[in-house]
């Protein structure tokens, strides 16, 4: 069973809704054959917003993004069911796949937490507060200002904690993700790699990780391949390097994966799809047993989840 933390499926499907179909085999990097040809159990499907949209828009795109997911992807398939919650996936019977919904950035809600009240009654049950770049909540791993948590921000990570929703740590910037990881009740880090191993601000450094282990959130390790290596084709190795690095920090139970397919142009060698899990599973089980296999896989971020309020 696989527990994906991180994909951009929806903005592919609402961006090109023509050209693509989530339907078929081949024409995104995530498709319903290839979730039910892979193994996955749960797929978290993120709502992000294009960067050119404008102040008024971006609400409504992300309210577009909502409908998107029930038409394209729940809807049409039978066997994907929309869950809340860890029970919800506990539910779920041989064969059906849980289809989450997850927030990319604050910038959708346009400081208004009604926006996101909403958002959690749709289903939203983890939210990264920025993409790259700075916005009312906080600054991102590539804003050059490099600031904290803005008031408003403090204000967003309180209702999440309030409502039982994670907040995503990933997109950060450090002094931002040091003043949410204080205050953030159900942190988790969807899509990030190790700064260690390849020094890209979307990296985690090694004291960032363990603060996040302290809170019991889990790292979903990505498959960008800028994030893994620095120099020359990212393998599947590269990963295993991440991951070991990380279990080396004491997160055997506090680690994962986040494809981020769908949000990449790039792909890892023999990692091109959802259908390539295969190649990477395969890795994993020459270097680890079956039970930290299962725990990278599924477990780690299925114990994360939480219940509803």
């Amino acid at each position: 069973m696989i527990f994906d933390a991180h994909c951009d499926v929806l903005l592919k499907l609402h961006h090109y809704r023509e050209e693509v179909s989530f339907q078929s085999q081949n024409d995104i990097h995530i498709t319903y054959p290839q979730l039910e040809q892979a193994g996955s159990k749960v797929q978290l499907f993120a709502i992000y917003l294009p960067s050119f949209l404008k102040p008024g828009q971006r609400f409504q795109a992300a309210l577009e993004m909502v409908e998107v997911f029930h038409k394209k992807i729940v809807e049409p398939n039978p066997k994907m069911k929309m869950v809340r919650s860890k029970s919800d996936i506990a539910r779920l019977e041989k064969g059906e796949i849980g289809a989450m919904l997850t927030l990319e950035g604050c910038e959708a809600i346009e400081e208004d937490l009604t926006k996101l009240f909403i958002l959690y009654q749709l289903g939203v049950r983890a939210v990264g507060l920025t993409w790259n770049w700075a916005n009312a909540a906080a600054d991102g791993a590539l804003e050059p200002r490099a600031a904290g948590l803005t008031k408003f921000g403090r204000e967003t990570v309180q209702f999440l904690n309030e409502h039982n929703i994670m907040t995503d740590l990933s997109h950060l910037c450090e002094r931002s993700f040091w003043d949410t990881i204080e205050i953030a009740s159900y942190p988790i880090a969807s899509h990030s790699n190790t700064f260690s191993l390849c020094a890209h601000p979307r990296n985690l450094k090694d004291e960032q990780i363990e603060a996040l282990f302290k809170k019991n959130g889990v790292m979903g390790l990505t498959f960008v391949p800028q994030f893994l290596k620095q120099y020359g084709e990212a393998e599947i190795s590269d990963i295993l390097l991440h991951l070991d690095h990380v279990c080396s920090l004491g997160g055997e139970n506090h680690v994962g994966f986040g494809s981020d397919f769908d949000g990449i142009s790039q792909t890892v060698k023999g990692l091109s799809c959802y259908r390539d899990y295969a190649n990477l599973i395969e890795a994993l089980q020459k270097h680890y047993t079956e039970a930290q296999v299962q725990k990278f896989l599924f477990k780690n971020f299925y114990e994360a989840l939480l219940e509803e309020h």
